[in-house]
């Protein structure tokens, strides 16, 4: 897999089995090493380029011991803490990494629960790590505009010089995008005061701001809604709804596929498509993002493999007001409908999507 396939299944990893996850220990085996390898690219059982329970003795305190170093040309180059996944990340947690850092050559150190990977270097003072991190990873919500930077650190790709130089710009842009992120979830005096400006010219008094003080939260959240539906309507325009003219047709146990081809007037939710980046998520862990596609029907919204009708990975029946259902098809294309009250049970059926998916390969 390339880089961002192995992230994006391990993330996928992390979303099915977190909840199981409730010691240090399993979070390391379960979550971390898989990080160290399989994203990273290092061999966890070669002490040469990973070195578990890393000693360096700091000062009076001896013994201690850091969850992971990474090793390059027989230096330290990374630093990894671990917490629990049950846990928030938090700065105290981070003391046995600020004094490993110092008394090593390590420039990056991270402090993880498995899920959120918070990277350290020493931009604010030479050999001493930062209090605040450059870059936040959430395997629940990658943001893609790190994936290159994370790659940086990755054994095959090692820069460690354009990581440092890139640093300062990554951590401030991150922290004021946190800061905007807040401010449109719950505004501040300051921020509605800016807003309220804008458009009342009299005095801002404790009563004006009581009457706009909502208006401002309800259109910062209504700002947000129109931007995702101008990007998702724009997605859709530049979709192929087109089939596979040469294509075979569907088996006689499957006739309802000859709808993807025949209907016109098609509706697609905001709800279809976050069940089908839901689905292509977990398909994900096998195939790569570019083969899982969609295409909307009357009847259902199907979710192929390689844009193909017969290739069928999974199909959302949302047109219900009562009840809707995941349709996952066997062998012989007989669809089973299972009722889900909410897009995160579709999670629950990531064993029999993936099936599909490997079947079809």
């Amino acid at each position: 897999m390339d880089f961002p396939d192995a992230l994006n299944a391990l993330a996928q990893k992390v979303r099915n089995q977190r909840e199981a996850i409730q010691t240090e220990e399993a979070t390391k085996n379960a979550f971390v090493m898989p990080f160290i390898s399989t994203v990273l690219g290092y061999d966890v059982f070669d002490p040469l380029e990973v070195v578990p329970e890393y000693t360096a003795d700091v000062g009076i305190k001896r013994g201690e011991k850091i969850d992971y170093a990474i090793m390059r040309n027989g230096e330290v180059q990374m630093l990894v803490e671990c917490k629990t996944g049950t846990s928030g990340l938090k700065i105290e947690h981070a003391s046995q990494l600020y004094r490993y850092f110092a008394v090593t050559n390590a420039r990056i150190a991270v402090l993880t629960n498995g899920t959120v990977y918070h990277f350290f270097t020493d931009l604010d003072a030479p050999n001493r790590m930062d209090e605040k991190p450059f870059l936040v990873l959430d395997l629940l919500d990658i943001d893609e505009s790190l994936v290159s930077e994370l790659k940086k650190l990755s054994k095959d790709s090692f820069d460690l010089d354009s990581v440092i130089s890139a640093a300062g710009e990554l951590k401030y842009i991150g922290e004021l995008k946190r800061a905007i992120a807040e401010q449109f979830r719950s505004p501040s005096e300051d921020w509605a005061r800016f807003f309220i400006s804008k458009v009342y010219d009299g005095s801002i008094t404790q009563r004006v701001r009581d009457q706009f003080g909502p208006l401002v939260t309800k259109a910062a959240a209504q700002f947000l809604n129109d931007q995702v539906n101008d990007r998702l309507k724009a997605a859709l325009r530049g979709a192929s709804y087109t089939t596979d003219e040469t294509a075979p047709a569907i088996t006689s146990q499957d006739p309802s596929t000859d709808d993807l081809d025949r209907d016109t007037e098609i509706e697609t939710t905001l709800e279809e498509l976050e069940a089908y980046q839901i689905v292509k998520a977990i398909a994900c862990s096998d195939v790569k993002p570019h083969r899982v596609s969609q295409r909307d029907s009357k009847s259902y919204f199907a979710i192929l493999l390689d844009d193909n009708n017969r290739k069928p990975i999974a199909r959302l029946h949302f047109n219900s007001k009562k009840q809707k259902y995941l349709g996952l098809l066997d062998e012989q294309k007989n669809e089973t409908k299972y009722p889900i009250d909410g897009l995160e049970d579709i999670y629950e059926h990531s064993s029999l999507i993936r099936e599909a998916v490997v079947r079809y390969k």
